[in-house]
């Protein structure tokens, strides 16, 4: 298999947000160098993933509405948009791993109902405005598969992934245990055990990074995220 790329996985993480705007009723666009949005996006996402690297800043912030709150992945972490007024939101690593182990079958399911996916977003713990945030178009997706750690009927972990071209991407990863860790490999796992033994990409920062690491990702490359805030 030829090796992953950040290209592989920015596309990868492109899709995933498209996907996940979709449900939202916000209908990205996608042309060689960027998927955007022209209306802002929900909690979280940014409004351009950019999938080529040296894109055109210019081009890039034309086609979102780049007003204050507008955010950009910049997936290559190759792009000043400082000229536009833009912050750096904060940096990250790409990480992959190429095989997992499998993981413990009684630990580990798909969410199936709409009620599961409301419990899942509860243990997941953020609380954006939008709510539902996980829509229940997720579970109709062949794309997408919302992962779920479960100990006595209780949640808790779990990890959205998706698959697009040669890998699956994981994103949302979370635990409620203190072994993140474990998550990121049993999740990693998990999406193999649906899809085939392919490459899981995603990106992370900190203590997850960390952890992700420790769990057999390998770092590939690095991103930024910038935002048009006055308030940084």
């Amino acid at each position: 298999m030829a090796e992953i790329t950040v290209r592989d996985a920015a596309r990868n993480n492109a899709e995933w947000c498209d996907a996940f705007c979709r449900t939202h009723g916000i209908v990205g666009h996608w042309n060689v160098a960027a998927w955007t949005s022209a209306l802002r996006t929900p909690s979280f996402y940014p409004d351009a993933v950019s999938v080529v690297p040296g894109c055109s800043v210019e081009a890039l912030v034309s086609r979102v509405d780049a007003s204050s709150g507008c955010s950009i992945k910049d997936s290559f972490a190759d792009l000043d948009l400082a000229v536009g007024g833009f912050e750096i939101l904060f940096t990250a690593e790409w990480v992959c791993l190429d095989r997992a182990s499998l993981p413990r079958a009684d630990r580990w399911s798909v969410v199936a109902d709409p009620a599961e996916l409301e419990r899942w977003e509860t243990a997941w713990g953020a609380s954006p405005p939008e709510r539902p945030f996980f829509r229940r178009e997720l579970l109709t997706d062949p794309r997408i598969s919302v992962l779920v750690r479960s100990e006595g009927g209780r949640v808790c972990g779990g990890a959205i992934a998706n698959r697009g071209g040669d890998v699956v991407g994981l994103s949302n990863v979370f635990d409620l245990e203190g072994d993140i860790e474990s998550v990121w490999h049993e999740a990693a796992s998990a999406a193999q055990d649906i899809w085939g033994r392919i490459p899981v990409v995603g990106y992370e920062e900190g203590e997850s990074l960390a952890a992700a690491h420790q769990a057999g990702f390998k770092t590939i490359g690095s991103l930024v995220v910038w935002i048009n805030s006055p308030h940084l």
